[in-house]
């Protein structure tokens, strides 16, 4: 208990100090549950060490306090700008208190978008970097936030996935949708796997054999049903793929494997021969007469 006090005494008993025995009567006293004190004993015994100035805070001062430490009103202050700390929001770094505006100048950083500060505690971005505002970090393309949401960074822009593929990714020369991975290349185009099939019977053409006719691709089956010519020996067609070869006389054409002599079945390939109405024949059987 405290109890500050002045006594002008008109008793005889004596009335002293607890500390240093000299008498209160006529003095500034202050009461404590071990007895009445004067001033200086009160504070020397008592009163706090100032954190910033070393000095007492004495009985009659403001004392203001963080964590272990004291501080008289007047020495609570930012020990960058001095600006009190008595009625302001502060931090504490590495022992030093700071104010806001201190702090955020000294240890926060700038956001990249507005050039703002962004305060301690607020929601932020951080890539590469830079960092922003949550609200400032906008895609490129849309300008709407990115949040949380996947982005893809290009020349020191930021695309949300949907923008950068609009903007960006190649199109399929077939559905002209965007390819966001894998696709094929056909004549210098890029095309969606599944959009790469035969004209005639719609099967994927996708690491598979095919030609083509008028720019439209075929497989070896269609193609060769509908455009290649048919071999005059098997009937079967002539499509010159996978390094098949022919041979050709007028209007006729044979497989390589098929054109021979009609009556020996010799091959007639690199061979002299003789065209005997629709067959062919070799110099022999020709010459060996019906």
């Amino acid at each position: 208990m405290q109890l500050e006090g002045s006594l002008r005494a008109t008793m005889s008993e004596a009335f002293d100090c607890a500390k240093c025995s000299e008498s209160l009567y006529g003095r500034k006293y202050i009461q404590t549950d071990n007895g009445p004190y004067c001033v200086p004993c009160y504070d020397n015994t008592f009163a706090n060490t100032c954190a910033e100035c070393q000095q007492l805070i004495g009985h009659d001062s403001r004392e203001l306090f963080y964590e272990d430490r004291h501080f008289h009103e007047g020495c609570f202050r930012c020990c960058r700008c001095q600006r009190s700390l008595a009625d302001e929001p502060f931090t504490c770094q590495d022992s030093e208190l700071l104010c806001n505006d201190c702090y955020c100048s000294a240890f926060s950083s700038q956001c990249s978008a507005c050039g703002e500060t962004v305060m301690p505690g607020s929601r932020k971005l951080e890539y590469g970097g830079q960092t922003w505002h949550e609200h400032c970090f906008l895609c490129s393309g849309c300008e709407q936030p990115l949040g949380s949401r996947s982005f893809v960074p290009d020349k020191g822009a930021h695309y949300c996935v949907p923008c950068y593929e609009n903007k960006f990714a190649p199109r399929c020369a077939r559905c002209s949708k965007t390819l966001t991975q894998g696709g094929v290349t056909y004549r210098d185009q890029p095309w969606h796997r599944e959009c790469l099939v035969c004209t005639g019977c719609q099967t994927p053409l996708a690491g598979q054999q095919f030609t083509s006719r008028d720019d439209d691709p075929y497989c070896v089956a269609c193609f060769g049903e509908l455009f290649a010519p048919k071999c005059s020996s098997c009937k079967r067609p002539i499509t010159g793929l996978g390094g098949g070869k022919y041979v050709s006389f007028e209007d006729r054409h044979w497989h390589h494997s098929c054109f021979s002599c009609a009556r020996c079945s010799t091959s007639l390939v690199g061979q002299g021969f003789v065209p005997d109405g629709d067959q062919v024949l070799c110099q022999g059987c020709s010459q060996a007469g019906p």
